[in-house]
């Protein structure tokens, strides 16, 4: 019998589980991406103690949603987490919303947690009048812009690159229409 999967508003308690599948998720999606030194370097402790900050800091802007699976004998864990909020980018009002992350623990790559999360943000960005939701993707990471296709993203031909311990990698800006 498959877990029954229920996406859910992030609380505090959930920070360390939070990080440990961000960490993973950063490990799996972005090795042969990224320095390896820098993804061996990410330590869930330390990211849950800077989540927690920005928990603190960004309530009522950014919304974190978790996927949890409850099994058969009542036992729960999370699965998914997803950020959304007010694009960071340049000025575009309110209309438009940024989905921040989204990673999902690699042994449920494929089970529909990933949409599960990514359509629970795309309502609540609608709800919050949202009527466009950005993101950011690695130009190289093919899976995840295939992943974003499917849920209806498209690059609308703007990027941008970051230092990982100073190598430079390419983002591409994918958008779509919500209502």
């Amino acid at each position: 019998m498959r877990p029954m999967l229920r996406i859910r508003a992030m609380g505090e308690p959930d920070v360390a589980d939070v990080s440990a599948i961000r960490v993973l998720g950063w490990r799996h999606a972005y090795a042969g991406l990224l320095p390896q030194g820098y993804l061996d370097a990410m330590d869930p402790a330390e990211d849950a103690a800077r989540r927690r900050e920005w928990l603190a800091r960004s309530a009522g802007r950014v919304h974190n949603l978790v996927a949890e699976e409850a099994a058969p004998d009542g036992t729960a864990s999370l699965v998914g987490w997803a950020a959304f909020g007010p694009y960071r980018g340049e000025d575009t009002g309110a209309a438009v919303g940024e989905l921040y992350a989204l990673y999902v623990r690699p042994d449920r790559i494929g089970t529909g947690t990933g949409r599960a999360l990514t359509a629970e943000a795309i309502r609540r960005s609608a709800e919050l009048g949202r009527t466009r939701l950005a993101l950011w993707v690695l130009t190289g990471n093919a899976r995840a812009r295939r992943f974003y296709a499917a849920a209806g993203f498209r690059p609308d031909g703007a990027t941008m690159t970051e230092l990982y311990d100073g190598v430079p990698v390419e983002e591409t800006r994918y958008t779509r229409a919500l209502g």
